[in-house]
């Protein structure tokens, strides 16, 4: 009766098992398909044949029985090993994509399509990073690509201001005969490589021949505006020298040659008398004079050039270079002292001492300056004195370090802005930023700030 009992009790526990197998492969069929289905099936056979030998009596008696036992079971563990494992489902990169249906024979009378057999896609090839360029390397690229004059503007504009320079030199000695101008000659950064972006402008200048016995300079300390960068040209000895005797006279106010005097006339005579569409088209351009402006200005217009041409009336006495350009406001006898011919040649001195970048550097700082809102007026004749200044404690301006002293430009800058004072490097008297008005310079020191940090915002800001 136990005996019995434990028997029914086995067949009822398989009949469970068995019904619960049997919901799982009825189920295994739908989710895992007809493969899947198989493989779970062979599985589960295998491990059911396992369960029912370890729960069924031994005959612990018989060795052959045990031997057959034991055949089984390494036959049931051989078959689980063998089983195939179900196909790895494919991945779809698209979800949008539809699942790859159950390939089909074809219907009666549908004729088979040939299979196309897509070109074999190029390997694709995975861009490099861009490089990182060094502050050096950017610097080199933007005086190569930035700062080059096309050839054409190079030869061109020269040729054209020295051709207008020889019929304005001819017009004033049969006007002026009797006004001993000198030699007509040009001057400018085009000439000059210090900071030439395109060859838009160039500079004439026009000697006025004085007497050294009859006039003599007034240093700008003694003037009225107490400004050491601008002279008086005083005419001397009138009791023995009456009015009349200097072919300037005529251009004397209070005793002292008027710079302003002078550009009055020659204005006159630019815009009035002179016959500048007859000169332009001799030389293919059209030229005007510009009429509303306080410098004695000249525009050509040729087909391949732009070109602004600036006339100056220039006193050289007692190693001085005077412009007869006052500043603004109720004084007209003043002449600006101009170090640009002194500026030029001492940069070219230093940089063929030590094969150095200064002018490099110049150029490049310029352009920036130039096209920049708030650094335009540090163009020119600041920046020079900047790089002279350093040129005194910075020794090596190999075009190596051209980022190292072009940082340290814009060090030196900063300092001279937060003092609000930039010394001649010709005369310490002389305060280069002495007409920037307080709001400009907190502009450009604020700006210069930002670019001691990172340099490369100068090389991108327009």
């Amino acid at each position: 009766m136990a005996e019995f009992t434990r028997q029914r009790g086995k067949r009822q526990e398989d009949s469970g098992l068995g019904s619960i197998l049997d919901v799982l492969l009825a189920n295994a069929r739908l989710v895992l398909g007809v493969s899947g289905a198989a493989v779970l099936a062979i599985a589960t056979l295998a491990v059911k044949r396992l369960i029912d030998r370890a729960t069924s009596p031994r005959d612990e008696g018989d060795p052959k029985a045990e031997q057959k036992t034991l055949e089984e079971s390494w036959q049931d563990l051989a078959l689980i090993k063998a089983t195939p494992k179900p196909p790895k489902k494919q991945r779809r990169e698209d979800l949008s994509e539809p699942l790859l249906s159950p390939a089909r024979p074809p219907a009666p009378g549908e004729a088979c399509k040939p299979s196309v057999c897509s070109a074999p896609s190029e390997p694709r090839v995975e861009a490099s990073p861009p490089r990182c360029l060094t502050l050096q390397e950017k610097l080199l690229s933007h005086y190569s690509s930035q700062l080059a004059v096309p050839e054409v503007q190079a030869s061109l504009a020269p040729q054209l201001a020295r051709s207008i320079c020889a019929q304005l030199q001819n017009f004033l000695q049969s006007k002026c005969p009797e006004l001993p101008f000198g030699s007509l000659f040009l001057s400018g950064p085009l000439l000059d490589g210090l900071g030439a972006l395109v060859a838009d402008h160039v500079h004439l200048m026009l000697p006025v021949v004085l007497d050294a016995t009859l006039w003599s300079l007034i240093p700008g300390d003694d003037t009225v505006v107490r400004n050491p960068q601008y002279w008086m040209i005083k005419r001397t000895d009138l009791e023995y020298f009456p009015r009349g005797r200097s072919p300037w006279d005529r251009f004397i106010v209070g005793r002292y040659l008027s710079s302003n005097a002078l550009n009055e006339t020659l204005h006159k005579m630019l815009v009035a008398s002179i016959n500048w569409p007859a000169i332009g088209s001799l030389l293919g351009s059209v030229i005007h004079p510009v009429v509303a402006s306080r410098e004695l200005k000249l525009e050509v217009k040729h087909d391949q050039v732009k070109l602004s041409i600036t006339l100056f009336p220039v006193v050289e006495m007692e190693d001085k270079v005077l412009l007869a350009a006052p500043p603004e406001g109720l004084v007209e006898n003043l002449w600006l002292e101009s170090f640009y011919r002194a500026e030029v040649l001492k940069v070219e001195e230093l940089d063929a001492g030590d094969s150095g970048a200064r002018q490099h550097c110049l150029r490049i700082l310029n352009s920036i300056c130039k096209n920049h809102p708030a650094l335009h007026k540090l163009s020119g004749s600041p920046l020079t004195h900047v790089v002279l200044h350093l040129s005194a404690t910075s020794l090596d301006w190999a075009e190596e370090s051209l980022a190292d002293r072009f940082q340290q430009v814009l060090e030196e800058l900063v300092g001279y802005l937060e003092k609000g004072v930039l010394p001649s490097y010709f005369n310490h008297k002389i305060n280069l930023f002495c007409d920037l008005l307080e709001e400009e310079i907190d502009e450009m020191g604020f700006m210069l700030y930002k670019a001691v940090s990172e340099p490369e915002l100068l090389l991108t800001e327009k």
